[in-house]
């Protein structure tokens, strides 16, 4: 065999396996991605496939151009006086349930949107540009806060809906108050383990629980 025949077999068999490696290099980096996202946006990933129709490829360039817009956000700490009032706000909010289911939801939707303002996310009149931002730092809370958003406009959450309207906004209060209390916690000056305590859910007070409405 030639001398030039056994170099020009030695540049393909270096091509090929530089093909494969191409190959496999670019199949382990997508996974990752794939799994990074999944990882980082939870239920958000499941809801961002839904919206483009099962297409994951789609889903993955929205989510990640999320991250780009909006995963530098740096947040701005709360002081304890702004903490305590947005935390009696909710209380009283909570409280108003009972009697006023949709208000309450209403006024549930308005603090968060405020709350979400003041910590450094986009402002309530950019709402679509704010649950985004909060999609990428509070992936696994922001669905409470659209359910929310959605019963303060009267419209029913088409994933949710059950027809009871009593049981859809207490359904919407409670999954917002866990977006809530991620963003009233401070995590920037140590204080990441405090929740909104002063937040009662005790039967008899504002009849709402955990587990449901108290009906007196």
């Amino acid at each position: 065999m030639s001398t030039v025949l056994i170099i020009v077999l030695i540049v393909v068999v270096v091509a090929v396996l530089a093909g494969v490696a191409f190959v496999v290099l670019n199949g382990r980096q997508g996974a990752s991605g794939t799994r990074g996202l999944q990882r980082r946006f939870g239920p958000e990933y499941d809801r961002a496939v839904a919206r483009h129709d099962g297409d994951t490829k789609a889903a993955e360039r929205d989510l990640g151009e999320r991250v780009k817009r909006h995963g530098s956000l740096q947040l701005v700490p709360l002081d304890p006086a702004a903490r305590e009032q947005y935390t009696a706000r909710w209380t009283v909010a909570q409280e108003r349930f009972v009697d006023s289911p949709r208000e309450a939801v209403a006024e549930a939707d308005r603090l968060i949107a405020e709350l979400a303002g003041e910590r450094g996310f986009p402002t309530a009149d950019h709402y679509e540009d704010q649950v985004e931002a909060l999609s990428v730092h509070h992936a696994h809370h922001v669905h409470g806060y659209r359910k929310a958003h959605r019963a303060a406009l009267g419209t029913a959450d088409p994933e949710t809906a059950t027809g009871n309207e009593t049981e859809e906004l207490r359904a919407a209060l409670i999954e917002a108050r866990e977006l809530f209390e991620a963003l009233i916690a401070d995590h920037h000056t140590g204080n990441g383990a405090a929740r909104t305590g002063g937040i009662s859910t005790r039967k008899g007070s504002t009849g709402i629980t955990s587990k449901g409405v108290q009906h007196g």
